[in-house]
């Protein structure tokens, strides 16, 4: 059985702990797995193409610097995650299609929901560390979310 997020930091106090609020918007509440990154702004190609990749139990943390104006997930997209077996996607940005998003068996979360679709240019990163919400998120690190939060571990070195 997974550990809670709760008893992992009062087990593991060096762990991280995200603090920004994220609302869970996915049909999966808890869900945990090893860390793969991008870095996007209002622009979605950079994280489709890494949904695109086998998911194989991973976790898509997404900075989208907090911008509330551009959705960058909706849910022909997240469909396409869960069934390439991603875990889940913590989003630092907005999304879209929130009912349906609820339905797909995938773990979501994000900063809220906005009707406006993102751009298309290609703009972003793929797998360069991330920060918000007082930590950072590393490729390779590992991850738990739950409904207490989001604890973060560095991968090992």
């Amino acid at each position: 059985m997974t550990p809670t997020t709760c008893d992992l930091l009062d087990e593991r106090p060096e762990l991280g702990c995200c603090l920004t609020p994220l609302r869970s918007v996915g049909g999966r509440r808890a869900f945990s797995g090893p860390i793969q990154t991008v870095s996007c702004l209002e622009d979605n190609v950079v994280m489709r193409a890494a949904l695109d990749e086998p998911g194989e139990g991973r976790v898509l943390v997404v900075d989208g610097h907090g911008s509330p104006a551009i959705a960058l997930l909706g849910d022909a997209m997240a469909k396409r995650a869960a069934a390439a077996g991603w875990a889940g996607l913590v989003i630092n940005g907005a999304v879209r299609d929130i009912e349906a998003l609820a339905e797909v068996d995938l773990g979501i979360l994000a900063l809220g929901a906005v009707p406006r679709r993102a751009g298309k240019a290609g703009v972003g990163a793929a797998g360069v560390p991330v920060s918000f919400g007082g930590v950072t998120f590393e490729p390779g690190g590992t991850v738990w979310v739950d409904a207490d939060g989001v604890v973060v571990e560095r991968p090992a070195t």
